[in-house]
């Protein structure tokens, strides 16, 4: 009988015996009752986690580190380099901070099951905040600071909110972002309208106005009481999480307590290979799943320092920013997104300012929010010397789906695979018909039920959509959106969501491969490929990029390099024939390139700019450069 690795035994025993898997993780936290059972349905018939057990998540994440000792460790490491700050937090300081902010709450009326939304800028009083709510047994809703006052408004109308914290302005490497009247505007245009607004005072640098229901951060502090940690049960809710749906409007993801807790410790040894006193660092922000399960919530369960992260990867100062915070800090495992070392490859292409700092600390890269593509892996693994680990999940998930488990074997890295699933996720590849697919044979990712702890148990106040959206299309799996295939070693491939496959002339091509081997070129920082319409194919792909700096090669020799190199790879069905070279790429403030508004642009479709755009600008650009190159629906003969 062949002896299982390390990764196969705990994977298979996951799977088999989930139950008692999972029974025995959740004895790593602390309970106040012990569950009733580990897994359960809801009278909707959706699947939880330790029914009956309660317990609290601020305790887990602050009370439990002091009793344990660690009261004089530093949690949380405050880092601006847009303010030129820094702040300590030891395990004891913040938990005074986040007790006076709950007793805060309690005083203006917020109460047990109230919601809260959370809409700051990476300052410390962002995960104060959250662990304020979650001490309380208060459901928190964090909204990312670049969502305008309609995206806000929408979440406002949804998640009716007793109360939302904000603070009087953010920072954009440069530029002050005025946060108050952002508040004001979506209150004004929301139907749902909160009690109370709380504003933190960042300073005279920016202005503003309070009105009968805004309280100040400070002021309220100074007159509350300390509030201690309430019961909850573990399948109460922590938070809810809004995501873009289709539809246009925002899909509330709920994350329980209890499976939430248990399913982020167990990743911090197992997949990250940090224990308690190590420096963790997410490069995200709070508005992000990223930003709240390994900013805030798994490092401190964990008994970690994190770090909260003002600044950009670029620009704050320069492309040393990220180096600068790994040494000084000591940052034993750093995740960040692979847009942002792109941003620092195209900056510093040799990684010359990484040599003024001591990185020996860092013992591993994680990298994590769309794919990471080969040659951007590579870079890093030559210029780190660590390992470099791409790994997948989602907002649903929570946690990782898809990773190199440092913590318990460490497996051999393939460039443009997130390596095999984390235990507890039964992650299948299926055809349309919903039947397995081959070794190689790409089709739809899914995971067999149930889902693991950590995982969506639902959508906020919409269980409807949550069963028509993820569970309908393939009876008895969560559909995850995303496309991709399974190699003969078991390494999974993620091609992208679904609507990034395009079909020419009845062929089935992903653009993210096409994006693999275009941003393999010397000369190319970053790139995107996306379909447009053609009216003899359906689709062809179309591919923007961004040239290096100081390459003296033309833009028609890249371009002709690029079409050769993909007709070689891929084969002349690939069809690519139309590359465009821009200044820059338009994306999120989060760094998601926008591949969906450039092909609505091409194909002259309505397009709406979403509100988290970096620049609207770039969308003016991009819209030029498809005019005189005649790209999609500006070509000549399709005016």
């Amino acid at each position: 009988m062949k002896t299982l690795s390390p990764y196969a035994k705990l994977y298979k025993s996951s799977i088999d015996h989930s139950e008692e898997f999972w029974a025995e993780q959740a004895n790593n936290i602390h309970w106040f009752k012990q569950p009733k059972q580990v897994l359960s349905k809801d009278k909707n018939g959706l699947y939880r986690w330790f029914f009956g057990g309660t317990l609290n998540t601020s305790y887990l994440a602050l009370d439990a580190n002091i009793e344990a000792g660690r009261g004089e460790q530093t949690a949380l490491i405050y880092d601006s380099p847009v303010t030129n700050t820094k702040q300590k937090f030891t395990y004891n300081q913040m938990l005074a901070e986040v007790e006076k902010l709950a007793g805060g709450l309690l005083k203006i009326g917020v109460k047990k099951g109230d919601t809260v939304i959370i809409y700051l800028p990476m300052i410390p009083q962002a995960a104060f905040s959250m662990l304020a709510c979650a001490r309380i047994g208060a459901v928190h809703s964090v909204v990312f600071g670049g969502f305008a006052a309609h995206e806000l408004a929408l979440r406002i109308d949804d998640a009716k909110p007793a109360a939302i914290i904000t603070a009087n302005y953010g920072i954009e490497i440069n530029k002050y972002i005025a946060y108050k009247p952002i508040v004001d505007h979506a209150i004004a245009e929301s139907k749902f309208k909160p009690s109370n607004v709380i504003v933190y005072n960042r300073g005279d640098e920016v202005a503003y106005e309070m009105s009968d229901r805004d309280v100040d951060y400070d002021a309220l502090l100074s007159h509350a009481e300390p509030a201690s940690y309430v019961e909850v049960l573990a399948t109460d809710p922590l938070y809810i999480l809004y995501t873009s749906g289709t539809t246009g409007k925002p899909k509330g993801i709920v994350r329980d307590n209890g499976g939430h807790a248990v399913a982020l410790k167990w990743s911090m040894s197992n997949i990250y290979n940090c224990e308690a006193g190590d420096v963790f660092w997410a490069a995200s922000d709070v508005g992000w799943v990223v930003g709240h399960s390994y900013i805030v919530y798994a490092p401190l369960f964990q008994g970690c320092t994190t770090i909260l992260f003002e600044g950009k990867p670029i620009k704050t100062p320069d492309s040393s920013a990220f180096w600068r915070v790994i040494s000084e800090h000591k940052v034993k495992v750093m995740f960040t997104a692979p847009t942002a070392i792109r941003a620092i490859k195209k900056e510093d292409p040799e990684a010359k300012l990484k040599d003024q700092f001591d990185m020996s600390s860092l013992k591993a890269q994680f990298v994590a929010g769309e794919r990471c593509d080969a040659a951007t892996l590579q870079w890093l693994q030559e210029k780190l010397g660590v390992p470099v680990i791409d790994h997948w999940w989602q907002t649903e998930s929570g946690w990782p789906m898809l990773a190199n488990l440092l913590g318990v074997e460490e497996l051999p890295v393939k460039p443009g695979s997130a390596t095999k699933p984390v235990p507890g996720y039964n992650i299948q590849v299926l055809n349309e018909a919903g039947d397995p697919c081959g070794i190689n044979e790409e089709g739809y990712i899914a995971v067999k039920l149930p889902l693991p702890p950590g995982c969506l148990p639902t959508l906020f106040n919409d269980n409807q959509r949550f069963i028509d959206g993820y569970l309908s299309r393939f009876p008895g799996y969560y559909f995850t959106g995303d496309g991709g295939y399974k190699d003969e070693q078991g390494y999974f491939f993620i091609t992208g969501r679904v609507d990034d496959v395009i079909n020419v002339a009845g062929h089935r091509l992903s653009t993210a491969e096409m994006e693999e081997i275009v941003a393999a070129h010397a000369d190319i920082a970053e790139c995107a490929v996306i379909g447009v319409h053609c009216e003899l194919k359906g689709q062809k792909p179309l591919a923007i990029v961004v040239r290096k700096e100081n390459v003296s090669k033309s833009d028609e020799a890249i371009e002709a390099e690029i079409i050769k190199e993909i007709r070689d790879q891929i084969g002349a069905v690939a069809s690519l024939k139309n590359v465009v070279v821009a200044q820059r790429l338009p994306k999120t403030r989060s760094g998601k390139i926008l591949r969906k508004t450039m092909r609505f642009i091409a194909d002259a479709k309505p397009y709406t700019v979403p509100s988290t755009i970096d620049d609207v600008t770039v969308i003016d650009e991009i819209t030029h450069l498809f005019k005189i190159k005649n790209i999609g629906a500006f070509e000549t003969n399709a005016l």
